[in-house]
C-alpha cells in the first residue's frame, strides 16, 4: 500500500488545483461569453478540462492507495496509472480539441472582439491563482527529488507519481496558456485584425496537446510495467551484494506497483558453505536492508541461483 503521507500530500495538490482550475474556467467563461475572444474561450476549455482532470487525478490518488486482498495480491497501485491516463485523454480531446477546433472557426468566421479590459482582468487573476497551484505542485517535487540531488527536471521525467506530474505539467501550461491568450487579445486589440485571437486558441490547443500525449506516454509505460530508477537499483544490488553470505547477484528485477510502491526480485548466489538457516536470516537482513535504502520497496523476494548446488555437485562427482 502507498505511504499515506505521501498519498496525503499528493492529493492535497490536486484539490488545490482543481479548485484553483473551477474558479478560473468560470472566470473564463463569462469573459469570453461577453467578449467574443476565441482564445478566452479556449482557455475557459483549457480550465474546465484541467478541472475534470483534477477529478480524475483525485480518483487515481484514492483508488490506489487501497490495499492487498485476494484477487489484488500487490495491491491497487496500478489503477493510480489507469485513471491518469483517461486525465491525460480527457485534457486531449476535451481541451486540445476544443481549443483548435475553436481557433479555426474563429479565423473562419472572423467574429468581432470587445470588452477587452474584462478579459485581461480575468488573465491577471487567473495568472495568480495557477501559480499559487504551481507553487505547491514545486514545492512538493522539489522536496522529493532532494535525498536523490537530482533536478526537478530530471525528476518529473523519472517519477512515478504521475499525479503530482500532471498537475506540476497542467499548471505550467496554464501559465504559457495565459500569456498566449493575453498575446492574442493584445493583438488583436492593436491591429484591429482577429486572426491573433484565433491563432493563440490554436496555440493554445497545441500547448495542451504536447502535455496530454506526453502524460499519456508516461502512464502507458508505468501501466506496462517499469522498472524502478536507474540509482535505485545500484543501490539495491549494492545492499544484497554486501550480505556476507552472498556471493553475488546474478539477476535484480524492479517493478513499480504504484507511485509509491516497488517489487524487488533477484537471483541471488549465496555461498556453498551457507546454510539454510543462514540463507533464511540473509532474506531477512536483505529486506530490512533494503527498506532502510528506500521505504517504498513493498515486496522482496529472493531466488537461490543453482550456481551453488550445481559446483558442489561437480565437485562431489570429481
Amino acid at each position: 500500500m502507498a505511504r499515506p503521507e505521501q498519498a496525503a500530500e499528493s492529493a492535497g495538490t490536486v484539490i488545490l488545483a482543481g479548485l484553483a482550475n473551477l474558479g478560473v474556467a468560470v472566470a473564463k467563461l463569462v469573459a469570453g461569453l461577453v467578449s467574443g475572444s476565441a482564445a478566452m474561450l479556449s482557455e475557459a476549455a483549457h480550465s474546465f478540462a484541467d478541472t475534470v482532470t483534477e477529478i480524475l487525478l483525485y480518483t487515481a490518488v484514492r483508488r490506489g492507495t487501497r490495499g492487498a486482498d485476494s484477487r489484488h495480491p500487490f495491491g491497487h497501485g496500478k489503477e493510480t496509472y489507469v485513471w491518469a491516463f483517461l486525465a491525460a485523454v480527457f485534457t486531449f480531446v476535451g481541451g486540445a480539441g476544443f481549443a483548435i477546433t475553436h481557433g479555426v472557426n474563429s479565423i473562419r468566421s472572423g467574429t468581432p472582439t470587445s470588452d477587452f479590459t474584462l478579459s485581461y482582468l480575468v488573465l491577471v487573476v487567473a495568472f495568480v491563482l495557477e501559480a499559487i497551484s504551481l507553487a505547491r505542485a514545486a514545492f512538493q517535487v522539489r522536496r522529493a527529488a532532494k535525498p536523490w540531488g537530482v533536478t526537478m527536471r530530471r525528476y518529473l521525467s523519472r517519477t512515478a507519481d504521475t499525479a503530482v506530474k500532471a498537475v506540476f505539467l497542467e499548471d505550467s501550461a496554464a501559465l504559457v496558456g495565459l500569456f498566449l491568450a493575453a498575446l492574442g487579445l493584445g493583438l488583436t486589440q492593436a491591429t484591429g485584425n482577429e486572426l491573433w485571437d484565433g491563432v493563440a486558441s490554436i496555440a493554445i490547443g497545441l500547448l495542451l496537446l504536447v502535455v496530454a500525449t506526453t502524460l499519456a506516454r508516461s502512464n502507458i509505460t508505468l501501466l506496462v510495467g517499469h522498472s524502478a530508477p536507474g540509482r535505485l537499483r545500484s543501490a539495491i544490488s549494492t545492499e544484497l551484494s554486501e550480505i556476507p553470505v552472498v556471493d553475488r547477484v546474478s539477476t535484480l528485477l524492479t517493478m513499480q506497483l504504484g507511485p509509491h510502491e516497488i517489487l524487488v526480485a533477484a537471483k541471488v548466489d549465496f555461498a556453498d558453505v551457507a546454510t539454510g538457516a543462514e540463507i533464511e536470516a540473509a532474506a531477512d537482513e536483505a529486506e530490512r536492508r533494503l527498506l532502510a535504502v528506500h521505504p517504498s520497496i513493498r515486496y522482496v523476494f529472493l531466488d537461490p541461483t543453482g550456481a551453488r548446488v550445481s559446483r558442489r555437485d561437480t565437485e562431489e562427482g570429481g
